[in-house]
């Protein structure tokens, strides 16, 4: 991989950026702030972050990918210009290669949105790899062996389930319901149980301090603060983790039930490897409070955080960039959506 090489892993609620060699260099949320009145893009990443949720009616400040593909087509693509105009003034030396880590739900139309918008901004070549795929090579786990892998790499927008083995994916699921959904689970709680309307920035504070899926063995309180549903005035409320941790089983039991799915449709050597070698669970929506202990509970198979949990898949996709020169087929490390522009 060549110093200027870039690989991009371009999720629901945040990009990041790495570069052998020099680690992440940019990790930004996928937010874009435009001003109506002009169609000028105000700023990108994490300017447009803080103007969410408190903007002038003439100002939108969106995340133009929701659960885990493109809602808005061009916010996306001016988007992902800004972001990658961002690593281009620190990445040295020309046009450099440029992996990209798309949803696994995203469409043709718009991962042709995508590459288009990296070449536009200077990328020599475009490469395109699925989320699971980077997952598992960003955890260390070499799927281009017989020996069967079992991923659930958890984002913002999406929860994408995989089982691979000889470079390729036998099962696979990808369900919208992710770390975005947790989140909004909390939003809908607070209003029917507490009479609290909170925005979504207050609300991922919540389930990051006070959210679990299983009873905390000490318990967490933290302090919300919102509009009184009943009044429209102020009102500030006690939210306790022991209030919160049944709320999330419907969104539990769909994942589960998806990657019970995905273990029916594999062979039995596949899954005495997968029983032997565990679940790895992946992504940032994989942090919230037990649920890798509700997961394992409930399937029956060790499941495994990966290190760096945030990072596996941009890693991943910089190894797989790495192996571009090294495979006649790019189809054997990135399975179906793989891509090479002249």
């Amino acid at each position: 991989m060549f110093g200027s090489d870039i690989s991009i892993d371009l999720g629901t609620s945040t990009m990041l950026v790495y570069i052998k060699g020099r680690g992440i260099i940019l990790n930004e949320p996928t937010v874009i702030a435009v001003n109506t009145k002009t169609d000028e893009v105000m700023s990108v990443g994490k300017e447009a972050l803080e103007m969410l949720g408190r903007t002038p009616p003439y100002i939108q400040a969106v995340r133009p990918l929701r659960d885990g593909v493109i809602s808005n087509f061009t916010l996306t693509q001016e988007m992902i210009r800004g972001l990658i105009k961002k690593v281009l003034r620190r990445v040295p030396g020309g046009r450099p290669r440029i992996m990209m880590c798309v949803p696994s739900g995203i469409t043709d139309v718009e991962q042709r949105a995508v590459i288009e918008s990296a070449r536009e901004v200077g990328a020599r070549d475009v490469y395109v790899i699925e989320e699971p795929v980077a997952a598992a090579l960003g955890c260390g786990r070499d799927i281009s062996k017989p020996r069967g892998t079992m991923v659930i790499d958890i984002g913002g927008g999406t929860t994408d389930i995989a089982v691979m083995a000889l470079g390729g994916v036998l099962s696979s699921r990808s369900i919208k319901i992710a770390g975005d959904e947790f989140t909004e689970e909390i939003v809908r709680f607070l209003r029917r149980d507490m009479n609290l309307h909170i925005g979504p920035r207050t609300a991922e504070d919540l389930k990051c301090t006070v959210g679990c899926v299983t009873m905390r063995d000490k318990e967490v309180i933290c302090e919300a603060k919102g509009i009184s549903s009943i009044t429209g005035i102020p009102k500030k409320v006690m939210v306790s983790s022991h209030d919160v941790y049944t709320i999330f089983d419907e969104l539990v039991y769909n994942i589960t039930e998806r990657a019970r799915e995905v273990l029916e449709e594999v062979p039995p050597d596949i899954h005495a490897d997968i029983i032997d070698d565990g679940i790895v669970m992946t992504g940032g929506g994989a942090l919230i409070y037990g649920l890798d202990k509700r997961i394992e509970n409930e399937i029956g198979v060790r499941v495994v955080l990966a290190e760096n949990i945030t990072e596996c898949v941009v890693r991943g996709s910089g190894i797989a960039l790495d192996w571009i020169d090294r495979v006649k087929d790019p189809t054997h490390v990135f399975h179906k959506k793989a891509y090479i522009h002249e």
